[in-house]
């Protein structure tokens, strides 16, 4: 194995978008890119990780599309769809973990025991203890909260080391880099700078309950194979923000 990315971090919170289950510019569940994600999160456990991923499902729906319909479907329906559209990314993740001989559980915050467990801390925490990949689907089973907060809930409850927010973009920047050629990639951030200068880090619940928490979040881009591993070996990529 290779020295470089030996683990600085015991336990991780992976937040995952949809993104991560299609190619850029698509829609729906690729096999291959769930294959890519599943590979690398393999390679991370089998170096002791603990980890949990939180799964985000905008590849298949976001209750945001449902605006234009007025009062045919409810803001909360809408958002309850987009909980279950969490579960269908996490059974096809959980599938690909196995398919490479890796001990996964899926749980979700919306009881369905046919195909996954209910969310109960203290049992995902022995499953991580186990070893096992916990996959986190169904946000926080409440509508109103994005993914990201469920991701911020669940790294506080589970006592995770850090916070590691996968996207599609290699960090956070000053500006938009698409529209702003002068952007500015910054390497570290305080959440005091992140407050202060209104950098879209994640939302305002989710960076909230960090903050208080003194937990660290990283912004990086998952796409680049390996970047998870290098991420959890504390290698200098994407944004770090922290208390410092």
């Amino acid at each position: 194995m290779d020295d470089s990315l030996q683990p600085k971090y015991r336990r991780v919170i992976l937040k995952l978008s949809g993104e991560g289950f299609c190619p850029a510019g698509k829609s729906g569940i690729s096999i291959d890119e769930t294959l890519n994600v599943a590979r690398q999160a393999k390679r991370v456990v089998e170096r002791g990780v603990q980890l949990a991923i939180v799964i985000g499902a905008g590849n298949i729906l976001r209750g945001a599309q449902f605006s234009a319909g007025g009062d045919v479907i409810k803001e909360a329906t809408a958002h309850y769809m987009g909980m279950l559209a969490t579960v269908l990314n996490g059974l096809a993740l959980q599938d690909a973990l196995e398919s490479l001989n890796c001990q996964t559980r899926l749980q979700t915050a919306i009881r369905m025991e046919t195909v996954a467990e209910p969310y109960i801390r203290r049992r995902a925490e022995r499953h991580l203890e186990k070893g096992r990949i916990v996959i986190l689907a169904g946000g926080t089973g409440n509508p109103f909260v994005t993914t990201d907060t469920a991701a911020a809930l669940r790294a506080r409850e589970l006592g995770a080391n850090i916070l590691l927010k996968a996207t599609k973009v290699d960090g956070v920047y000053s500006d938009d880099p698409e529209l702003n050629p002068h952007a500015v990639r910054y390497e570290t951030l305080s959440f005091s700078q992140v407050m202060r200068d209104n950098l879209r880090v994640m939302d305002m619940a989710a960076f909230s309950l960090c903050r208080e928490a003194r937990l660290p979040i990283l912004i990086f881009n998952f796409k680049r194979d390996g970047n998870i591993e290098r991420a959890i070996a504390g290698h200098q990529i994407g944004t770090l923000v922290s208390e410092s």
